[in-house]
């Protein structure tokens, strides 16, 4: 948990902001303004407090205008002005301007306790299970946790399961020697030996195939991997961060996953709750995104209205942080005021294929095998519509992986362009 100090005149005028700090994941501490402090100190003070403040701080204004953050510069902190109508979404990006790079954005009370036990499981070397939807913050979970560990010096290293072309999985995880195989001109360490004295990062890891799960079981069991070409193990210290946007454990009941796998990766099971479950943290994601679309415009800061707030709060959010980012993204671009008004954000359902059924000429004999193919591409259309487009619950609906199904689409849309 971070550390910050809020002066005493701070709290005297704005007695909310050390709440929403707390549930920021702050440790507050109220200290006077010109108190002896620690070199990396980082303090919240009044405006009128500038002459105890270094650039580190953040100097805060009730003002009866219009919003403003002047960013801090040439030595200067930073200011953030406000009214009254303004302050819930100013604390939120008071609490941004103070978290450190590798913490999550979070203003959720529940999100801040997750945050509290995730720092427990970082400073142990126990492997970590992540599981939550598409969008729900995995990989800046896995990032804060190696950033907490005893391994913060050493690398980290995110792999994309779906990403790896499936005929050289094994070769880019356990590395190979030269001449292994055809094309294998330079001999290759892999990703686990590159990430060895840190954190290997396996996201997506429901998409390894079944033959690459026991050779994964044996590194994470015995502590070495074998490379491919290779005759004898090198031992490997790293410590494994998996994730997965579907439930692993209906995988493994449905014969897709490895049971002795599931239990030697779900030592620290970590569950990351959908964003329309988390209402405070759809503010403070959106103020760490704002600042960090606007960190090197020209233009001053842009303020969303509370009236734009409560329509982002009202969202269901489907596409959960991605497509906040998109629509606040798009909001800054197509905006006509100075500030982010609700006709500014541009939020609709997930899009929809467009679906051109397909017809047989009657000349032309019905085979089984095309039954089966339009039975399955009509089961990925009601899958979608019952979902409003949400792929990662359609895939889970259908009980295949979002690859699959981007495979499905891509039939559909050749279909259709026919």
């Amino acid at each position: 948990m971070s550390s910050l100090d809020v002066s005493r005149g701070v709290c005297a005028l704005v007695p909310g902001l050390q709440h929403w700090l707390e549930n920021a994941f702050f440790t507050v501490r109220i200290v006077d303004a010109q108190s002896p402090r620690e070199r990396e100190d980082r303090r919240v003070l009044l405006a009128t407090e500038i002459g105890h403040a270094t650039h580190r701080d953040i100097l805060i204004n009730l003002v009866d205008g219009a919003p403003s953050l002047v960013p801090a510069a040439n030595g200067l902190p930073a200011r953030v002005a406000f009214g009254l109508e303004d302050m819930g979404f100013a604390f939120a990006l008071i609490a941004e301007l103070a978290r450190p790079s590798a913490v999550p954005a979070v203003g959720d009370a529940g999100s801040a306790r997750l945050m509290t036990l995730a720092g427990r499981v970082a400073r142990s070397d126990a492997t970590v299970l992540i599981q939550g939807d598409t969008g729900t913050g995995k990989e800046g979970m896995a990032r804060f946790l190696h950033a907490q560990s005893g391994r913060v010096t050493r690398d980290f290293i995110a792999v994309n399961c779906a990403a790896l072309p499936e005929t050289m999985m094994e070769a880019m995880l356990f590395g190979h020697k030269k001449g292994s195989f055809t094309g294998a001109a330079q001999a290759s360490e892999g990703l686990f030996l590159a990430a060895d004295g840190g954190t290997l990062f396996l996201d997506e890891i429901a998409e390894l195939p079944l033959s690459l799960q026991a050779k994964l079981l044996r590194a994470l069991q015995e502590g070495e991997v074998l490379p491919v070409g290779a005759t004898h193990s090198v031992p490997v210290n790293v410590r494994i961060i998996a994730a997965c946007n579907r439930n692993l454990a209906a995988e493994v009941a449905a014969g897709r996953f490895r049971e002795d796998l599931y239990w030697r990766l779900n030592v620290m099971p970590l569950e990351l709750r959908p964003l329309a479950e988390r209402p405070g943290d759809v503010t403070a994601i959106a103020a760490a995104m704002l600042l960090r679309q606007q960190d090197s415009a020209k233009d001053a800061f842009v303020w969303p209205t509370v009236a734009a707030l409560e329509k982002l709060a009202a969202h269901v959010w489907p596409g959960n942080a991605r497509e906040l980012g998109n629509v606040l993204q798009r909001a800054l671009v197509l905006r006509d005021g100075d500030r982010i008004e609700p006709v500014d954000l541009h939020i609709s359902g997930a899009p929809q294929l467009r679906i051109v059924e397909q017809v047989l000429a009657p000349a032309e004999p019905i085979r089984l095998r095309d039954v089966a193919h339009n039975s399955k591409l009509e089961a990925v259309r009601a899958a979608l519509r019952e979902t409003d487009g949400h792929r990662a619950a359609a895939a889970r609906k259908l009980g295949i992986s979002e690859r699959t199904l981007r495979y499905r689409l891509a039939e559909m849309r050749d279909l259709a362009a026919a």
